[in-house]
């Protein structure tokens, strides 16, 4: 079995199923799981309810310079408010690349993000993970899947929560965040030249958790 001590990182577009995936990697392996997602998310609702664009200005870096964001026991906090269960919405959804995008947003969660690698390894889910965060990661993943099997997860996902999308808006969701994670400036989404490819459009879940686990335990972290 692999190391405790070992970082993976699992990079991908929107819908390829990272942080499922990186859970229940993370489960598999005992060691923890960051969700970058629910970072970004979190920043990006506390900016937008605050009324503060998604472009770089004296107004953002006024707002993340007093603003405090914790992560614990997969709860994440800004300001001492617990807003987890605030930031999985389509609305979250529509403008956490936007915010994501920005250098100064970035900067303001890089150190947190690699802090959370101190004390043990870790499985790590996002757009950057293997390129930017944890570039010396000895294992890095890039998982992907069809656009349209991305958004029918998407649908499906949305529908079970008894929300109602039409397929073909999500459909041009997912393309449209394709096009801003990968044409960003700072930190696009770029499969690291070291990473392993994953296309999960024809395999299940546990199928992907099990062929990371499989690889992870051939992985001799020093």
């Amino acid at each position: 079995m692999a190391s405790k001590n070992i970082v993976i990182t699992v990079d991908g577009p929107a819908g390829a199923g990272k942080s499922t995936v990186a859970r229940k990697v993370a489960s598999e392996l005992g060691i923890p799981y960051l969700d970058t997602g629910a970072l970004y998310r979190a920043l990006a609702y506390i900016l937008d309810s605050r009324g503060i664009p998604p472009e770089e200005g004296e107004d953002l870096n006024r707002t993340l310079r007093f603003i405090s964001v914790s992560l614990e026991g997969g709860r994440v906090t800004v300001d001492d408010v617990d807003v987890t269960d605030m930031i999985r919405t389509p609305k979250v959804d529509s403008i956490a690349s936007s915010y994501s995008a920005l250098p100064s947003v970035r900067d303001k969660l890089l150190d947190l993000q690699r802090e959370q690698a101190l004390s043990g390894g870790l499985v790590a889910d996002g757009r950057d993970m293997g390129t930017v965060v944890f570039p010396l990661a000895p294992l890095k993943v890039y998982l992907s899947a069809s656009e349209e099997t991305r958004a029918d997860r998407r649908w499906r996902e949305l529908r079970e929560k008894g929300e109602k999308f039409p397929f073909e808006s999500i459909l041009e969701d997912i393309r449209r965040r394709d096009r801003a994670d990968m044409d960003r400036a700072c930190s696009p989404l770029r499969k690291a030249a070291d990473s392993v490819s994953i296309d999960s459009s024809d395999m299940t879940i546990d199928e992907v958790v099990a062929k990371i686990v499989s690889i992870a335990s051939e992985v001799r972290h020093d």
